[in-house]
């Protein structure tokens, strides 16, 4: 039977999701996947850092407040948070990465998977600015040392798009896509057409938790602009930078616009998209378009994301799902966990 040692880099929803699901299905795991989790680590910038090579009760850890330092009042735990050491010397076999995005520079996301990388360690990431603005580098860093880089969460959450393109579709001939890759938006464009104003909606998105206090990278696309580039690069072998992404969002959307739409039986939405052009290149952009009631995506509603995939063996194939979640992205994690499993298990 394996067991996986992980060290938790970042305490917010997502990895407490995933100590959460620890707690609860590691005994079912074991019999089900073949294998079990051990939590060795955790560090996070507000918390602190605790590290407990025999092992830490992930239950209790759950139930730890969201207090500054709390991880000091813990035996063996520091209000401070030492992050590379909790990286480089819990004696974790991986770590799981959900630290905030920073779409500029990735960092320190970024920082923190090349520690882990650099010492022969798995990582597992939900993380959008290590992959959109430094995934090549990291991805031969892992390969040089022989571990995995996942990050299945860092485009849709739960819902296994990176995965199922790269697998399910190998051989399909995937030619380009476009998809509502941003819940946050979705539901304000949703709670709009049910006659709210832009400002009420975003309101009460961010009071149930899909939007940031600041919803500006939401709002305006610059989120979908990074999950742009990570399916481009990944399906279509692009070599895109976030500045070649021609980029706008949502907030010119009045509700007269809005109102026009659904009296044609159209949809406002937020698109994500890359097409592979004829001379090869690839064309990529995010921005609101009116979609007609035919499309694929126009009945997405809610925080519900979604992507269409355009093959030359099987025409469009669309996926949808939750884009957003606590126990959904940390669902991600354990599937990038049973896929190094799969890959590289202990025996």
């Amino acid at each position: 039977m394996t067991e996986y040692k992980i060290a938790l880099v970042g305490f917010g929803g997502v990895n407490r999701g995933l100590a959460q699901l620890i707690a609860e299905r590691n005994t079912e795991w074991k019999a089900t996947l073949g294998f079990s989790i051990k939590i060795v680590g955790v560090t996070d910038r507000f918390l602190g850092s605790i590290v407990a090579k025999e092992g830490l009760d992930a239950g209790q850890l759950v139930a730890l407040p969201v207090e500054k330092g709390v991880f000091g009042q813990l035996p063996g735990g520091t209000a401070e948070a030492f992050n590379e050491t909790v990286i480089r010397h819990s004696g974790a076999d991986m770590i799981s990465e959900a630290t905030f995005t920073n779409p500029v520079d990735g960092e320190p996301a970024t920082s923190f998977c090349r520690w882990a990388l650099e010492s022969g360690l798995h990582v597992v990431t939900t993380n959008k600015g290590p992959i959109a603005l430094h995934g090549p580098e990291l991805k031969q860093l892992a390969r040089r040392n022989g571990v995995a880089f996942e990050y299945e969460g860092s485009v849709m959450s739960g819902t296994p798009v990176i995965r199922l393109a790269r697998q399910a579709l190998a051989g399909a001939d995937v030619q380009g896509f476009e998809g509502i890759l941003n819940g946050t938006s979705n539901y304000v464009l949703t709670r709009m057409k049910d006659g709210m104003s832009f400002d009420e909606a975003v309101a009460q998105a961010q009071q149930l938790g899909y939007a940031e206090a600041d919803p500006t990278a939401d709002v305006e696309g610059h989120d979908v602009r990074l999950k742009v580039v990570i399916l481009a690069n990944e399906l279509l072998n692009a070599r895109l930078n976030v500045s070649d992404v021609a980029c706008s969002g949502i907030s010119g959307i009045s509700l007269e616009d809005i109102a026009q739409a659904s009296a044609s039986g159209a949809s406002w939405k937020l698109i994500g998209s890359a097409y592979r052009e004829i001379d090869g290149s690839i064309k990529a952009r995010v921005g609101a378009r009116l979609l007609p009631a035919s499309h694929s995506l126009s009945g997405i509603s809610g925080a519900t994301n979604a992507v269409s995939f355009n093959t030359t063996m099987l025409g469009d194939v669309t996926v949808s799902g939750p884009g957003a979640g606590r126990i959904e992205t940390a669902f991600a994690l354990l599937s990038d966990i049973i896929a190094i499993h799969t890959t590289h298990g202990k025996q």
